[in-house]
């Protein structure tokens, strides 16, 4: 168990670094929206859903990987703490790519529970939608912080990020188990 940093990855000045995170953010966000609004047909006997169980299997461990990477840190193991992080920031990217493809093909489903359940999904539907819209800027700035060896910076927005992007990645998986039952 290594207990020391590890060295710095990335040398690319923080202004600089902040400008490719914020447009890159801002890329990723423009193609959702848009490519939420597209639906392509697919192929025949293809499961449209079945991207939305990868999801969920993905936000699932995406949690479990930010859970080891929160207790990583707390223990010191920097190392164990790094490989965790970056494989929870690999999966997110391609939970991207299969929820773009999910829309693609499937558009959106209406939920359709009654009662006191459907205010109780769109509450937890629009924070993870909020949440998710919003944190990938700050998710890149905490591991550029991290991979640039400026660890009391990243400490600091780590405190505050990681939490919200627990969230995303459990909510994710809440609000697939709310409305699988009608796809």
């Amino acid at each position: 168990m290594s207990k020391t940093y590890p060295p710095r990855s990335i040398t690319v000045a923080e202004s600089p670094a902040k400008r490719i995170i914020w447009i890159v953010s801002s890329v990723v966000f423009l193609a959702v929206v848009v490519l939420n609004r597209v639906q392509v047909p697919a192929p025949e006997g293809f499961d449209i859903h079945l991207f939305a169980k990868v999801n969920a299997v993905i936000n699932s461990l995406v949690s479990v990987l930010l859970l080891a990477g929160l207790f990583t840190a707390k223990a010191g193991n920097w190392q164990a703490h790094r490989t965790v992080m970056l494989s929870a920031m690999v999966l997110s990217a391609l939970f991207l790519v299969s929820y773009i493809l999910h829309h693609l093909f499937a558009g959106d489903t209406p939920f359709g529970g009654e009662g006191a359940i459907r205010p109780v999904y769109y509450v937890i539907l629009i924070t993870h939608i909020l949440l998710a819209a919003t944190s990938l800027p700050f998710i890149l700035i905490t591991a550029y912080r991290a991979l640039s060896a400026q660890y009391p910076e990243h400490r600091k927005l780590a405190k505050r990020v990681w939490p919200v992007w627990f969230y995303v990645s459990v909510s994710g998986v809440v609000v697939y188990l709310m409305i699988s039952p009608y796809y």
